[in-house]
């Protein structure tokens, strides 16, 4: 691989594609966004809503703050954010600038707009259909697939935008993942061009460290990264889970600090990168040597994810937890195979774990997931890596990563309707 190559230039973009700022759970942000671009079409200010969503997002929706809210929840709450405050051409930043007038402005509009929720299932995981309405006209938006892919433009009869829907959708508007492969990311990692990807990797160090502070420093949801801190001993292995939980609670609860996200999530991309900064630090790396590190982590935990795909009952501290382990495994000088081995071992170890929506327990499972990447490592320099048939180790790195695929996104369907069930009758 050379810099210019076609498969070079593939994994850049997908960088870049990937890692872009996002204030809040990229859900109801993705919410707020919609409304935002259809309160634009519209021109005035709506007075009737219909918001049609997917159970998956729903899931995601219900129990997570939404930021500059006064600390409001749910699908309502993001849509009238996005109405009253939101810039849709800041995308998953639509919510970064809100006036103490414009919070106030939102209680008073959720008292008095009507806005009615229902739940539809046309074949998307991820799906947001809001219509907007004043009098006799109205605006419609539709995002499918993942958070910033507006499908249809609709006001008053009128197509403005339309995209054709398949089950390509995501491959026809952004570069191919499936053109990742383990060995592609540690070429990539070893041969890339620092200048090419500086910017998007600094910038990600610094959201992501500063909103693992404030987590550290906050009281945010469940605390669990300051919880870590002071029933463990000071270690790098704990410091590592701690910040990055620390991260999530401060994210989950209302947190108003961007993040950079990775596979369209905020907590992965803290997860994947928040263990391998604290570890460079304790092995005072190069900054050349954390770049790459980055990259490897990044880049295992969007493939991983592509095959699961945006949404699913799989959760996604999993994969980023196995992308953290790959990173700190080659900050501590393991080579190819240590790192591949390091990811099968940890996806092995926790890959039971759920996506029951964004709330505070993100933070506990994003702990458990990089101790599995540390725990990984650990064992794969000591050659005591699972072997294939150990239950869904499979015969290399690159199928074991397929069979996680089937499962979190064909095998956890059943799975992610239970979860849904159970959340939305919670008095059963």
């Amino acid at each position: 691989m050379k810099k210019g190559d076609s498969i070079y230039c593939t994994y850049l973009d997908i960088l870049k594609e990937e890692l872009v700022p996002a204030m809040g759970c990229t859900e109801p942000i993705a919410l707020a966004y919609a409304a935002a671009k259809g309160r634009e079409v519209l021109g005035i200010l709506p007075n009737r809503i219909m918001i049609q969503v997917s159970g998956s997002i729903i899931k995601n929706v219900k129990s997570v703050i939404v930021p500059n809210t006064n600390q409001m929840k749910g699908i309502k709450a993001a849509v009238a954010a996005g109405i009253i405050a939101g810039c849709a051409d800041k995308e998953l930043e639509v919510l970064s600038s809100v006036s103490d007038n414009e919070r106030e402005s939102m209680l008073d509009y959720l008292d008095k707009c009507q806005m009615d929720i229902q739940s539809i299932e046309d074949g998307h995981v991820f799906d947001i259909i809001i219509t907007e309405y004043d009098n006799d006209s109205y605006s419609r938006i539709r995002i499918t697939d993942f958070h910033t892919n507006i499908v249809l433009i609709e006001k008053n009869g009128e197509c403005i935008l339309k995209k054709e829907l398949d089950d390509n959708n995501r491959e026809q508007d952004m570069t191919d993942r499936s053109l990742l492969t383990m060995e592609g990311i540690w070429e990539f990692a070893s041969v890339v061009d620092i200048q090419d990807v500086k910017d998007i990797l600094d910038r990600q160090i610094k959201y992501n460290s500063e909103i693992a502070e404030e987590g550290l420093k906050g009281k945010y949801g469940a605390n669990i990264g300051t919880l870590l801190g002071e029933v463990y001993k000071d270690d790098v292995k704990i410091r590592a889970r701690a910040k990055a939980a620390a991260g999530s609670d401060a994210r989950m609860n209302g947190c108003e600090f961007p993040v950079i996200i990775n596979s369209g999530s905020g907590n992965q991309g803290i997860t994947c990168s928040v263990p391998v900064i604290e570890y460079a630090r304790e092995l005072h790396s190069d900054l050349n040597s954390l770049y790459r590190a980055l990259i490897i982590s990044n880049l295992v935990a969007i493939h991983e994810k592509s095959g699961i795909g945006t949404l699913s009952a799989f959760c996604g501290a999993v994969s980023a937890g196995a992308g953290a382990g790959a990173g700190i495994a080659y900050l501590c000088g393991g080579d190819f195979n240590v790192v591949s081995h390091t990811v099968v071992n940890a996806l092995a170890i926790v890959s039971g774990i759920v996506c029951d929506g964004a709330k505070a327990s993100c933070a506990a499972k994003i702990a458990s997931s990089v101790d599995a990447g540390i725990l990984g490592y650990y064992m794969a320099i000591r050659g005591n890596d699972f072997q294939c048939g150990d239950g869904i180790v499979r015969k290399d790195i690159e199928s074991t990563i397929r069979g996680i695929g089937r499962i979190g996104k064909e095998g956890m369907k059943q799975t992610n309707e239970e979860i849904i069930n159970l959340m939305l009758n919670e008095k059963e």
